[in-house]
């Protein structure tokens, strides 16, 4: 059975782990690709809220196997929270049985927090990202498989002590590094998540090779992708399709579905451009109704109408063969949604993505307007769902003025919405009945 990719289509945060979840109950594997302890995904099971952060979200089924892939860069001591939590919760210790830790994955230590932490332009997560994926570029990073011959290497442990506080000191920080303290760090990671450490690239290759259904699970969104997000307002690493099959340790050719995640409208977390952005009442709203604060970070998220021009860039880039729509029960009690067409910018009409961070941050959105729908409460969007899964009537059982702003979508994007999220019960969604 080939793979499938679960990409963010936006900012981020648009509700991958919910997919995931479903996703994950028929597979066989889920493969986290890249980022860190930056990402953050919520899980709602009930009354219960498991929030993650580098553990792929089919944790919360024991057929299924993990794997915290090569292109990831792995905070040991977040990662020991996430499993003694899931510990708690599910009593279960997953590690090095369904678990597995890539020994190309790339370690992020307390320096990188640290060195993280000085940055007051981005608006990065502090997580130590960043840092520890330039030292993967600058080819003076620690891999998983690298811990072994670097506890036997004293001068290489000097050399890394002396190098960490230099930078320390060039960026204006206090803070210093001592060679006693990062020995010990690096042998407790090696005691801790050594019996973990697999060559999980053949792992998964084998398991695709045997018919097995893998799933590949990106962070963040496509519009914090390195090179093709609002740079310099990106995450560290590449968030498109193109790096899903690399960062898991297979080739491309094992793909053959790519899944869109788009929210029914807009956020991002920290600074940057944000053309659809509403401060008026209408983002207030959408603030509100859908428990906009980071998973990561705990901050509000900035919030706006749904922005078609970024969703053609992520649709160019990685070629989403479906979109799985979320969290559309927020936009009910709207009276008049608004959806972003096109900007206008110097008073030029522009449709496609800048690339030019100074020519976005000039844009004003060019909006077309559909009727709104009424609210309703989170358990009848729960009944809803549950009555399109008994009687196959799909999107028929929304309202007539959502089932038009789901069409909309597709016209305006050329793809299908094949899902619609209505609250966040694993349980709160519609499929498309054809």
């Amino acid at each position: 059975m080939p793979a499938t990719v679960v990409l963010g289509a936006q900012w981020g945060d648009e509700g991958k782990g919910k997919l995931v979840d479903q996703l994950a109950s028929e597979a066989d594997w889920v493969v986290r690709f890249q980022g860190g302890s930056n990402a953050g995904h919520t899980i709602v099971i009930g009354e219960r809220k498991l929030a993650f952060h580098h553990l792929p979200s089919g944790i919360t089924y024991s057929h299924c196997n993990l794997v915290l892939g090569d292109g990831m860069v792995i905070d040991p001591w977040k990662l020991e929270q996430e499993l003694d939590s899931w510990f708690a919760f599910g009593g279960e210790r997953p590690e090095g049985e369904r678990l597995f830790i890539s020994e190309r994955a790339h370690i992020t230590l307390p320096y990188h927090r640290i060195l993280d932490g000085a940055d007051k332009d981005i608006g990065t997560t502090g997580r130590g990202i960043g840092p520890t994926y330039r030292d993967a570029i600058d080819r003076i990073g620690i891999r998983f498989v690298d811990l072994p011959s670097v506890l036997k290497d004293d001068a290489k442990i000097t050399s890394m002590v002396n190098r960490m506080n230099s930078q320390l000191t060039a960026a204006g920080l206090e803070s210093s590094i001592d060679k006693l303290t990062l020995t010990n760090d690096l042998e407790w990671i090696q005691n801790r998540f050594g019996a973990s450490v697999r060559p999980t690239g053949v792992m998964v290759d084998h398991s695709l090779k045997r018919g097995e259904f893998v799933l590949l699970e990106g962070a963040q969104g496509a519009l914090l992708d390195i090179s093709q997000g609002t740079y310099p307002y990106v995450t560290s690493s590449v968030t498109s399709r193109a790096n899903a099959t690399h960062g898991a340790g297979v080739h491309p050719g094992h793909v053959n579905r790519c899944i869109g995640v788009v929210k029914a409208y807009t956020t991002r977390v920290g600074h940057g451009p944000f053309p659809a952005e509403l401060a008026d009442d209408v983002g207030k709203h959408l603030g509100e109704v859908g428990h906009e604060f980071g998973t990561t970070t705990g901050r509000p998220r900035r919030c706006g109408w749904l922005d078609i021009v970024p969703l053609r860039h992520a649709m160019r880039v990685n070629g989403f063969d479906e979109i799985v729509l979320t969290k559309l029960d927020v936009l009910g009690g709207i009276e008049e949604v608004e959806i972003v067409i096109g900007y206008d910018i110097d008073g030029s009409q522009v449709h496609e993505f800048p690339a030019d961070i100074g020519l976005l941050e000039k844009a004003t959105p060019v909006t077309m307007k559909l009727p709104g729908f009424s609210p309703l409460s989170l358990d009848e969007w729960l009944k809803l769902s549950r009555e399109a899964r008994a009687t196959g009537q799909g999107y028929s059982v929304l309202p007539q003025e959502a089932q038009v702003y789901i069409e909309t979508i597709e016209k305006l994007l050329g793809v299908p919405v094949t899902s619609v999220g209505v609250g966040p019960d694993r349980e709160a969604s519609i499929e498309k009945f054809e």
